[in-house]
């Protein structure tokens, strides 16, 4: 090696880093690369701990989501006629009719965090 190149070794991240990086992520409410930059870890990498993540993942998860009630509503949202509406923090908002296929539903929602 010259005295222009450099040499940078990372050690690898163990699988209680790994998860620790894909939750701050998920909690962050920040694009991928916004957070990538911030933290510091590759694009490519924050993708295949995700991916990892998922498919080490139980099929039916029973993991607990915080969710904030906006209003008392009696009967489907007047606005837009839905029966259930859920607005993420990205803006995204998801809006069902009653009797909605939840398979579906659960595909959209891999779709959207995938994205």
């Amino acid at each position: 090696m010259n005295e222009e190149q450099v040499c940078v070794v990372r050690r690898r991240r163990s699988r209680q880093e790994v998860e620790q990086v894909v939750a701050e992520y998920e909690s962050s409410g920040l694009s991928r690369i916004e957070f990538c930059r911030k933290r510091g870890v590759a694009l490519s990498t924050l993708g295949r701990y995700r991916s990892r993540q998922q498919r080490q993942a139980p099929a039916s998860s029973n993991a607990l989501l915080a969710v904030e009630v906006s209003g008392r509503a009696t009967a489907p949202n007047a606005a837009t006629g839905s029966a259930l509406a859920v607005v993420l923090r990205s803006g995204r908002r998801i809006e069902v009719e009653r009797g909605f296929d939840t398979g579906v539903l659960e595909q959209l929602v891999h779709v959207l965090e995938g994205v």
